[in-house]
């Protein structure tokens, strides 16, 4: 018998390939039945929006002004300074302290929003026990990485009152509620123990 040569295989001139027999197991897992396509749609290869520069910042430098007639001018910026633009910046780029202080500047404007619609007294700590009913502010979270249930809700409470503490909270005396995690509510209900609070009232924006 003479050595068979074998035949150079190149994706511009592929190798014949077998029928394999319906017994076969490799049949169901070939590259061909699951691998996709390396040839891209036409969908893809004719859109007319490739390469598009739809916004930019601080790529000109140094632009030029120029005018007719009278003193040359220069321009200055309209508005405040904290609201323009001036140099470059990181976009999307946020530290998460920056990130807290925006939250936490947004409970404390939705709380007063809160307590001047619906006539509230001041709002109370979370962390503190209360045997009457008090008023709370803070944000609808979870205490596991699941789904919000009704045995998961907690309550991270505001920092201006309860210093970012949070409280498991009970909902059972609640005829109708729906709440979703990052809410901002102020809730009434009683803290006897100071670990759970018992939720009688919701305050929504």
């Amino acid at each position: 018998q003479g050595s068979q040569k074998r035949s150079n295989s190149t994706p511009e001139t592929p190798r014949p390939k077998r029928t394999l027999s319906s017994r076969s197991p490799y049949a169901l897992f070939s590259p061909s039945s699951f691998s996709p396509s390396v040839t891209p749609s036409q969908k893809y290869t004719s859109r007319s929006s490739r390469g598009e520069v739809v916004a930019s910042f601080g790529s000109v430098q140094g632009p030029s002004w120029s005018g007719r007639g009278g003193a040359s001018c220069t321009p200055k910026l309209f508005g405040p300074l904290e609201e323009n633009l001036t140099k470059s910046y990181k976009f999307m780029f946020q530290k998460a302290l920056d990130v807290r202080e925006v939250l936490s500047w947004r409970i404390e404007e939705l709380g007063d929003a809160l307590k001047s619609h619906h006539h509230l007294e001041e709002f109370a700590s979370v962390l503190l026990p209360a045997q009457e009913p008090v008023t709370v502010l803070g944000q609808i979270g979870c205490d596991s990485n699941g789904k919000l249930n009704a045995k998961s809700v907690v309550l991270e409470g505001d920092r201006e009152h309860s210093s970012g503490g949070q409280i498991p909270l009970d909902l059972s005396e609640l005829k109708e509620y729906s709440l979703f995690p990052g809410q901002i509510v102020a809730l009434e209900g009683t803290n006897s123990t100071g670990r759970m609070m018992v939720v009688s009232k919701v305050y929504e924006v």
